[in-house]
């Protein structure tokens, strides 16, 4: 009876130390707030750009990059975003010629490559488009933990949809985000950092 509780009070120890370090490396690694491992954002896709020609995670090597999932026919947090973006790149200056922004439309049963492009027109040229057929978008919004649901209405329907804006480095890694209607000049900082780290 005395060795059977040495034992199971060994491998509580055990269970206990294994546990501890779990959580400091995933405290580490995560960082602190709104990061998350960077294993988990991201990964190999293969999609359309609004120009009609096809993406994949390799045009994103070398250069820092930002991702904004949402749809055309988004009411007020996509054209809200994208208006913001383009701010961002006006008060970023030289620096934001390094680093691209990308609207990937989580619609592509509506959101055409022509639409996309139409849609874009009204920002800043940089922000390009991403759309695809319905089983590549949802593979692209799986791999960024992006949360989508097509609601139904009277006559038609809407997306419900992650609204955060993701920062990724040269390498495809996740590094942060940009909350939604996040202060403009810690949107621009962390995308100051973004570029900054690249160097």
């Amino acid at each position: 009876m005395k060795a059977f509780r040495f034992v199971l009070w060994g491998a509580i120890f055990v269970l206990g130390a294994f546990l501890a370090y779990s959580t400091v490396n995933w405290t580490l690694n995560s960082g602190s707030g709104n990061q998350q491992a960077k294993a988990a954002i991201g990964g190999s896709f293969t999609a359309i750009r609004s120009d009609g020609k096809t993406i994949t995670e390799k045009d994103f090597n070398g250069r820092p990059h930002v991702l904004f999932f949402g749809f055309t026919h988004c009411p007020d947090v996509c054209p809200t975003t994208l208006y913001e973006g383009s701010q961002w790149y006006k008060e970023l200056g030289e620096d934001g010629d390094k680093v691209d922004m990308y609207f990937v439309s989580i619609d592509p049963e509506r959101d055409t490559v022509e639409v996309l492009a139409d849609y874009l027109s009204s920002f800043d040229p940089r922000i390009r488009g991403v759309t695809g057929s319905v089983a590549q978008i949802t593979d692209l919004a799986k791999k960024w933990r992006v949360y989508m649901e097509k609601v139904p209405l009277e006559d038609d329907y809407t997306m419900n949809h992650t609204a955060t804006t993701f920062l990724m480095n040269g390498k495809g890694e996740f590094v942060r985000t940009i909350a939604y209607g996040e202060d403009s000049k810690t949107a621009v900082d962390k995308l100051r950092k973004l570029v900054a780290e690249e160097s």
